[in-house]
């Protein structure tokens, strides 16, 4: 009896144990990362084995991983292999190659701009120059490939290479019967992000960042202490169209402008808050900057976003200094990016940040597909004027916050500024002229005539603001020109917009012979943003208590 007892007894134990297994596997793993691997995988394989065509298992894949991001939030994104390369190097703020910036036009590489600095600039090549041949093979005539690479691909394939090995080039350059030979030995080259660093006037310094990549700070800094050098007393930091990047560059950024406080009430920059308390940090500033009493103002724009608001952020919250502008995008999610194993990446939302404040600038995203998402923050409709006590926002049901001063400020919407002020209505006309790049085309044929008379005549950028003059034989010419691309000219458009265009046309010939710099010169006596921002120190002097 004994020895039947127990035999069932383990028996009945055993069948049990294999029930309640399998139903504690259902309960844990029904939805384990290894179910689901394997289901895909099951799937993956019929559609290999079965599939009336065949596929490509990499490109359904990539598919697959588009559609598991669709279910997250609009800034979790896959990125190809091919994209990874143009990005890692955005973000590293580096490359290898020869220094220019080009673009093809007419099937014909054209120099946009030298990088400073760079192997091209030293050896003389222009803005404005013709390459025709790489090597020994012509440069004209590039087509899109089947393979997915685009002429711009090619061309950069081509020019970019390992420090220290040589490409020779050959130059047309307008003007010059001969065409010139350069043989280029490649260098690193860095992508700057402080894209223009210049003095407005006799005390007001003008600085425009459009990326927050690994160089980021150290860019700042030394743009700052060359500004100082030439008397700035008062700064405008342009973050308009500054999409973000690295958290870190952003509170080093914002605290080149903030003291740290005491030791009762250190002074915050920005904090995140995650599902995984490793990914949770908060950065706090130091004391010891020379620029903590410089007076700031701040430009931003509906692009602004991420990087940008957090230091736009952190000046406002502690009154520091003004914003002035557009409300910004409203992105306030910090992303970690994981190389994969074929040269793709993964971004991945980690966690929200929060201004000093408390404020979560992101906005609600959930129910809108991604392109709603994006539209609904270019598209809004905002009142100009002063908005100190943000009054602009008061009838929204966003959360509301205070600044240092006690000044109402408001979450989950972006940064709205202290003054909103709109850039340029343009007529759809000037809108259309800009979306064909033909400002750009005009001013290249302008100058294959016209641009050594210009730089002999003007010899330095001040000069040339000075004394160059957009005619109005000029203006006919470009209306001639647009008209020829098939734009129809609205005589009362094109009248309403003129000013705006001789200005356009102007900032792009110093663009092409000063780079950045030259462009900027010449846009801010005209825009709007900069001109309240620079109109403005006195108040935010008043907030920031540097009187």
């Amino acid at each position: 009896m004994k020895r039947r007892f127990s035999i069932w007894t383990v028996a009945a134990v055993m069948a049990v144990s294999v029930f309640a297994g399998m139903e504690i596997r259902e309960v844990i793993s029904g939805d384990t990362i290894y179910d689901q691997l394997n289901k895909f995988k099951d799937v993956l394989s019929f559609i290999d084995k079965f599939y009336l065509e065949e596929k490509q298992l990499s490109s359904l894949t990539e598919s697959a991983i588009q559609g598991m991001l669709e279910d997250l939030d609009p800034h979790s994104v896959y990125i190809p292999p091919k994209a990874f390369e143009r990005v890692a190097e955005e973000f590293k703020g580096k490359f290898e190659g020869i220094g220019i910036s080009f673009r093809i036009l007419n099937d014909t590489i054209t120099v946009v701009e030298t990088i400073g600095g760079g192997p091209s600039a030293r050896l003389g090549l222009l803005a404005n120059d013709r390459i025709i041949k790489i090597n020994d093979t012509s440069s004209v005539g590039y087509k899109d490939t089947p393979n997915g690479l685009t002429k711009e691909d090619q061309v950069t394939t081509r020019l970019r290479g390992p420090k220290g090995t040589k490409v020779t080039v050959t130059v047309l350059r307008p003007g010059v019967e001969e065409p010139m030979e350069y043989d280029i030995t490649r260098d690193e080259i860095s992508l700057v992000s402080v894209v223009s660093s210049i003095m407005y006037n006799d005390d007001v310094g003008y600085i425009a960042v459009d990326k927050f990549n690994e160089q980021t700070n150290n860019e700042m800094i030394r743009a700052l202490a060359s500004l100082k050098e030439q008397g700035m007393k008062r700064l405008v930091l342009d973050l308009r169209g500054n999409p973000g990047g690295y958290l870190e560059q952003a509170f080093q950024m914002a605290d080149l402008f903030l003291d740290g406080g005491s030791r009762e009430n250190p002074k915050k920059i920005v904090y995140t808050k995650a599902r995984r308390s490793e990914f949770e940090e908060s950065y706090f500033a130091k004391t010891g900057d020379e620029y903590e009493k410089l007076p700031v103002i701040v430009l931003l724009n509906n692009a602004s976003a991420s990087a940008s608001e957090i230091v736009a952020g952190a000046i406002q919250d502690w009154d520091r200094g003004l914003i002035v502008g557009e409300t910004s995008f409203g992105k306030g999610l910090v992303q970690r990016q994981w190389r994969l194993s074929d040269g793709s990446a993964l971004r991945l939302t980690i966690a929200r940040y929060y201004t000093p404040s408390g404020r979560l600038i992101q906005r609600a995203y959930e129910g809108k597909e991604r392109d709603e998402y994006t539209l609904e923050a270019l598209q809004r409709e905002e009142v100009e004027g002063d908005n100190l006590q943000h009054k602009s926002e008061s009838d929204s049901a966003r959360p509301i916050f205070k600044t240092n001063s006690g000044r109402m400020v408001y979450g989950g919407g972006g940064i709205t500024p202290d003054y909103i002020v709109k850039w340029h209505e343009l007529t759809p006309l000037t809108q259309n002229i800009w979306r064909r790049d033909l400002f750009f085309q005009f001013i290249k044929d302008y100058l294959d005539s016209q641009g050594q008379r210009v730089r002999s005549a003007h010899q330095d950028l001040s000069a040339f603001k000075k004394s160059f003059i957009t005619t109005d034989e000029m203006m006919t010419n470009f209306k001639a020109f647009v008209t020829k691309r098939e734009i129809k000219v609205d005589e009362k458009e094109f009248k309403q917009d003129t000013g705006f265009l001789k200005t356009r046309l102007k900032a792009e010939i110093a663009r092409r012979i000063w780079n950045y710099d030259g462009y900027s010169a010449i846009m801010l006596d005209t825009d709007p943003q900069f001109v309240k921002a620079v109109s403005v120190f006195p108040e935010a002097e008043k907030f920031a208590r540097l009187y």
